[in-house]
């Protein structure tokens, strides 16, 4: 569904000429930033806005700001800003609404969550209702507030000053424009060490450099009354970090056991390398934890103590295969045998004893505990052994007849996260698994012979999701000779190994790893005669396209000069260096040149876009668009075989991002004959155009080739569309990702586009100067040699 500005002339109406005008030009960007869904509501909320009658410039600063702050956390938070914007009325004037929303994308950026920002908004509600001439000044901070408090921080400083001079305006004012020292030392005072949003980035790079892999992280509030965050946690598969953490006070300059892999400064643990740790403890809980730990008939004590060995399980996994790991971890506890008070202590004290070896605990829970995890130590990629090891200590530890309060014995070690991601108190979600990057059931094919494929019971129900797939070596005829093969009457059309790709998701700008699947399939044969006509009707553009191809051979050498060893001296150089010695200084020693030969060294990728669209008639023409694509990737293909450059066709369409389908009509090494000639006469368009996807595997094959030059040529009809993509941007940025990566690989992506409306769209995923918009789509046959040319020249 595509919105035009058009469709909302009642609305239009209704404003001024002014927000008319601002709408006008913030439209374009608008569309790039949101759905169908969220164009909606941000018209909506422009005519909401309207009916305040605080006038046209509050309503000017929502067209503006208002897509900012969707493109940093989402368009589904519009419609509360819009809320909000609409309950201040009643509180305050226009131009402090209009404050609100033009600091919003400030805002935005710097939280980085949508459920904080929803805090926030509340925030500024409570604060309005208890210092009203407060709330202006603060907003006119507000990027230096939030470059150094937490959203907490930020809470618990205004309140003070709003409960401090309630009825003090003038001080208020002073107090929330930073002037008073009173406002310095309460910001001083909330300030926190590190946060989460200045090294996200960092981070999630530290994680990637560890797993290979990308992890999804958020930040969290915490309580907003107390200086505590919530506890590092992992739900829905994203890692949930702090939004702040202080330097941790080290019990002594020099309490690690072995050097650590960081620098400490004095006895300070610094916020960075706390966000290290706790990310990494995380994560290694999404890698190493395969299947969810049955919470049925355990009590609290038996879960906390769980909870503990399976802690262990994964670092131990972990730290197996990134040692450094071990010392960033075990730094972090600081509990000791003496601390032996309550069943939190002990649980404190078992987790630094299972992690760090050079921990002496004499008590003999604690050494049971260490005796039966090393006795387990071959079966640690199962948490079953956590759940058999918990139980059983959880029931020694009876004897020490001491009471477990689950609210206060808690673990002290500040990276660890509070283990809800394991327990199973609900149904495990197998596709959030899947996205999260776990490993499924592969399906095995298993070679047989032709006596155990004949004895074997047929299974009338097996499907895609047969665990076996038996494979006979040679084709079976059945017993009456019919002339085709048990394969050819019954059998279906063979598909290859799947090829998992990421995707970008602009929403949350991460990387969703393994999203997309990508299956090759067989192309089918043609009526070679098809292609025969082809050539025969464009004779004359052939003719034209004659002289332009013999321009493109190489001729002549070229002289590379300035070398230090080459195959003859360069006269010029030689005399040059000669009188720089006369006249005492140092010469050039690059004084030889080689001659080398002038040769093409180009690798071409065509890359059909074949979704049911292009089957749609050509405007006052009885020929379809996959009839000019066809036509055209004929003529292109007898250019560049006659130039001799490498090329391969391949062609793809999509139903949904498990099925990418990905035909190879032809591939570099393949002739260009009969075979790729009838494949090209038997294509045909259908389903949708996930084309992120279909380039990251193009670019698989182009990245095998040896070329200096590669270069990979898009022709489709419309922009980037599937099935499962409620969002027109989603594949777009995706897109756009996918060229930006073929640019690192040193592939050049050029896209000709047939859709009339392109313009709103190409530029930005393919680049200003790498796309052409065939305006006229019958004229495509003779355009695409031609630009061919000049791409490669």
């Amino acid at each position: 569904m595509y919105i035009n500005l058009a469709d909302y002339d009642e609305l239009l109406e209704e404003l001024s000429p002014r927000s008319q005008a601002a709408l006008q030009a913030n439209w374009h960007e608008a569309t790039k930033v949101f759905s169908a869904r969220g164009l909606d509501n941000y018209l909506k909320g422009a005519a909401a806005l309207k009916t305040l009658g605080k006038g046209d410039g509050l309503i000017a600063t929502w067209i503006d700001h208002a897509p900012l702050v969707a493109k940093e956390i989402g368009e589904d938070i519009i419609l509360d800003l819009m809320q909000t914007a609409l309950e201040l009325a009643s509180k305050t004037s226009g131009a402090v609404i209009e404050l609100v929303l033009s600091t919003a994308p400030a805002a935005a950026k710097r939280l980085g969550d949508e459920a904080l920002f929803r805090a926030y908004l509340q925030f500024l509600n409570t604060l309005l209702s208890q210092a009203p001439r407060g709330v202006r000044p603060m907003l006119e901070n507000l990027e230096k507030l939030f470059s150094q408090l937490t959203l907490g921080g930020l809470r618990r400083w205004a309140l003070w000053g709003a409960h401090a001079h309630r009825t003090n305006y003038p001080e208020q004012a002073n107090y929330f424009s930073l002037q008073s020292k009173e406002s310095q030392a309460m910001l001083q005072k909330e300030r926190k060490g590190t946060l989460f949003i200045d090294v996200q980035r960092r981070i999630n790079m530290y994680l990637r450099a560890l797993w290979a892999r990308d992890f999804f992280m958020k930040p969290t509030s915490g309580d907003f009354e107390t200086r505590e965050g919530y506890r590092p946690f992992v739900e829905g598969y994203f890692i949930h970090l702090p939004d702040a953490y202080d330097d941790f006070v080290l019990p002594s300059p020099g309490a690690a056991h072995h050097p650590l892999p960081f620098a400490v400064e004095g006895n300070k643990l610094p916020g960075l390398e706390m966000y290290r740790a706790a990310a990494a403890h995380s994560a290694a809980h999404i890698v190493y934890t395969r299947d969810p730990i049955s919470a049925e008939s355990l009590n609290p004590w038996q879960m906390a103590v769980i909870s503990v060995i399976e802690d262990a399980r994964v670092e131990t996994l972990a730290v197996r295969k990134f040692p450094g790991l071990k010392q960033r971890w075990s730094v972090l506890h600081t509990i000791e045998p003496a601390q032996a008070k309550s069943a939190g202590d002990y649980l404190n004290r078992l987790a630094r004893a299972l992690l760090d070896e050079c921990y002496q605990d004499n008590d003999t829970w604690i050494v049971q505990g260490r005796v039966l995890f090393k006795q387990a130590a071959e079966r640690l990629d199962s948490n079953q052994v956590s759940w058999d090891i918990g139980v059983q200590l959880a029931h020694e530890f009876m004897a020490k007849r001491i009471p477990f309060n689950p609210r206060t014995d808690l673990l002290t070690a500040p990276y660890r996260d509070d283990n809800r991601y394991f327990w199973e108190f609900e149904e495990f979600d197998f596709e959030k698994s899947i996205a999260a990057g776990y490993d499924t059931v592969k399906q095995v094919r298993k070679h047989v012979s032709l006596m155990e494929f004949a004895n074997e019971i047929d299974v009338e129900n097996a499907g895609d999701d047969a665990e076996e797939i038996w494979v006979l070596g040679t084709e079976l005829f059945p017993y009456e000779d019919m002339g085709k093969s048990y394969n050819e009457l019954e059998g279906r059309e063979p598909v290859s190994e799947p090829y998992h790709y990421s995707e970008w998701d602009y929403q949350i700008q991460l990387e969703r790893p393994a999203w997309a699947t990508v299956l090759e399939k067989r192309s089918r044969a043609g009526d070679l005669q098809l292609i025969d006509d082809i050539t025969s009707q464009h004779k004359r553009t052939i003719g034209r396209l004659k002289f332009l191809l013999d321009a493109l051979q190489p001729q002549g050498v070229t002289r590379i000069r300035k070398l230090e060893d080459g195959d003859e001296v360069d006269v010029n150089a030689a005399i040059r260096a000669m009188i720089d010695i006369r006249m005492g200084q140092q010469p050039d020693p690059r004084i030889m040149m080689r001659s080398v030969r002038k040769v093409r060294d180009i690798s071409v990728m065509v890359l059909l876009d074949l979704s049911e669209s292009t089957n749609e008639k050509v405007s006052g023409q009885d020929y379809s668009v996959l009839d000019l694509q066809r036509q055209a990737t004929v003529l292109l293909a007898d250019a560049i075989n006659k130039i001799g450059d490498p090329f391969a066709i391949h062609g793809f369409c999509s139903d949904g991002r498990h099925n990418v389908e990905y035909s190879r009509f032809k591939d570099f090494d393949q002739p260009y004959n009969d075979v790729p000639k009838s494949r090209l006469a038997g294509m045909s368009g259908q389903l949708s155009t996930r084309m992120g996807a279909a380039i990251r595997h193009a670019g698989h094959y182009l990245k095998q080739q040896k070329s200096a030059k590669k270069l990979l040529l898009v022709i489709t009809d419309g922009e980037p569309a599937d099935v499962d993509v409620r969002d027109p941007q989603y594949l777009r940025y995706d897109t756009k990702k996918a060229v930006e990566e073929m640019a690192r690989c040193g592939v050049t992506t050029f896209c000709m586009s047939l859709d009339p409306r392109a313009d709103q769209y190409v530029s930005r995923i393919f680049g200003a100067r790498n796309y052409m918009v065939v305006d006229h789509v019958e004229r495509l046959p003779e355009k695409l040699p031609v630009i061919y040319a000049g791409l490669t020249r």
